[in-house]
């Protein structure tokens, strides 16, 4: 592990290619020397987390329990977002940047309900999902397109208030209404009686989710609390499940079954068993679980490279460099 000085903390990690740059710290960034280098000014609004698109092209920066945002090709900014005022303050902002099958790169959000998920080609603004909606009443939170750009994953929540998981099918949400305003492809009762904290995709199909202390029954008969599971959404079942002893808090693929669990600190967890093959104690992050709730606990700030190998993690004066073991 190594340490990169920084002049603050900081709120947004992206790889390009071997440098890391923040967007929220005025495009700084620090190359394979450690150095950081300022680029140009601050954004001056509360922008505080930031999406990146997977082509580097697209970014948008936002505010996690705000309902602004903006759309950037690059540094320039394109067009400026909303999202409803509803409870905004409760949940983390829904926003996805992703690209479909056939190439085009798409921006998923919610800009007039929140439980409105749209899709917009992010280079026209155009929207490719129905305008014509009667939505279930589901906090969407937490939005992913698959790597495939087949589908898309929601981690939000619901009244009582409990978390949810969702998986739509994309071309059939451009295709009509219908898909997005149902329950997607993975929801409890059916599907999980644990409180999902956390899911990521794995793959095109396969995604992982993490569980809670919260429990539906007393008898769990799917995915149960304080449990990690996978899910094949071509399958639509589970594949398995395993206990996992530790609060999970935000999960990030990094190639094959394996994830990154961020609470507390680092640790790397093999999705289908529920070890732990490696941690990082040292290295401090957010005790942050699920998509809603407490404000004053904001989600970790972490970028992986895309050899899957190296892991940046924003700390209080810096930024630690993992190495990720691969086998």
């Amino acid at each position: 592990m190594k340490t990169l000085k920084a002049s603050s903390a900081p709120n947004s990690l992206f790889w390009e290619g071997e440098d890391l740059v923040d967007p929220l710290g005025g495009f700084r960034r620090w190359g394979p020397d450690g150095r950081e280098h300022d680029f140009r000014p601050v954004l001056s609004y509360r922008f505080d987390r930031a999406v990146r698109s997977p082509s580097g092209r697209w970014t948008v920066v936002y505010e996690e329990r705000g309902t602004k945002a903006l759309l950037l090709e690059g540094s320039k900014v394109v067009r400026e977002l909303n999202r409803s005022f509803y409870h905004a303050e409760d949940y983390d902002y829904p926003v996805s940047l992703g690209a479909l099958p056939d190439g085009r790169e798409v921006l998923v959000h919610c800009p007039e309900q929140y439980n409105n998920p749209v899709v917009e080609d992010a280079a026209t603004g155009e929207r490719l999902t129905p305008a014509a909606r009667d939505p279930q009443d589901a906090f969407h939170s937490r939005l992913a397109v698959s790597p495939d750009g087949r589908r898309l994953l929601s981690a939000g929540w619901v009244w009582h208030p409990f978390g949810q998981v969702w998986v739509f099918d994309l071309a059939a949400a451009v295709a009509g209404p219908a898909e997005l305003d149902g329950w997607g492809r993975v929801s409890s009762p059916e599907g999980l009686d644990g409180e999902p904290g956390a899911a990521c995709w794995l793959d095109g199909d396969r995604i992982a989710v993490s569980t809670g202390e919260e429990a539906l029954g007393d008898e769990p008969v799917a995915l149960g609390p304080r449990e990690i599971g996978v899910w094949s959404a071509a399958e639509e079942r589970w594949l398995c499940r395993s206990p996992l002893g530790f609060a999970a808090g935000t999960l990030l693929a990094c190639g094959g079954d394996r994830v990154v669990s961020l609470c507390g600190h680092p640790r790397l967890v093999d999705a289908r068993t529920g070890a732990v093959l490696a941690e990082w104690p040292e290295v401090p992050v957010s005790h942050r679980e699920g998509s809603y709730g407490v404000t004053h606990v904001p989600t970790p700030v972490a970028a992986l490279h895309p050899d899957g190998v190296h892991l940046a993690v924003a700390v209080e004066k810096g930024i630690a460099i993992l190495d990720l073991p691969q086998t």
